[in-house]
């Protein structure tokens, strides 16, 4: 049996955060951390070390950065969502991609990288946490090439 979410509405969502800026991780534990229902399994710097992370810890969701250095939001969504070691898990975690800039700009490759959504970082916590939850109950499977 798969250690992801289960659909009874008691087990935890297992979650990670990936972003490069240690600040901003440590404001994702602390709000994230006022949940329940939520998991934290692991942190991550950058898309590389997310997907290291995706192959060790089964996650229902990732909430990442779009723009970080080495490997960004978008690839890391795309290897992550199509990774076959990840899938040994099960269905890939579904990815809440965050960014504090121009939003439009980055749906469009989100989409094609797999990506469950897409948020401005100032999101307000009701928000993120409702988009979260959604995203470990969705049932559906994105085909990551596209088809």
């Amino acid at each position: 049996m798969s250690p992801r979410r289960s659909p009874e509405p008691h087990t935890p969502v297992r979650l990670a955060i990936v972003d490069d800026s240690r600040s901003q991780r440590d404001g994702w534990v602390l709000l994230l951390g006022s949940q329940e229902d939520f998991e934290l399994v692991g942190q991550a710097g950058d898309g590389a070390q997310a997907l290291a992370l995706a192959r060790r810890e089964p996650l229902d969701v990732i909430v990442m950065d779009i723009q970080m250095p080495r490997v960004n939001g978008l690839v890391a969504a795309e290897r992550i969502t199509a990774d076959k070691r990840v899938r040994e898990f099960g269905p890939p975690p579904r990815i809440v991609l965050v960014t504090a800039v121009d939003l439009d700009a980055y749906v469009p490759g989100a989409a094609m990288a797999g990506a469950y959504a897409v948020l401005y970082k100032d999101v307000d916590p009701e928000g993120l946490f409702e988009t979260i939850r959604e995203a470990a109950a969705y049932r559906g499977e994105r085909d990551p090439s596209g088809e």
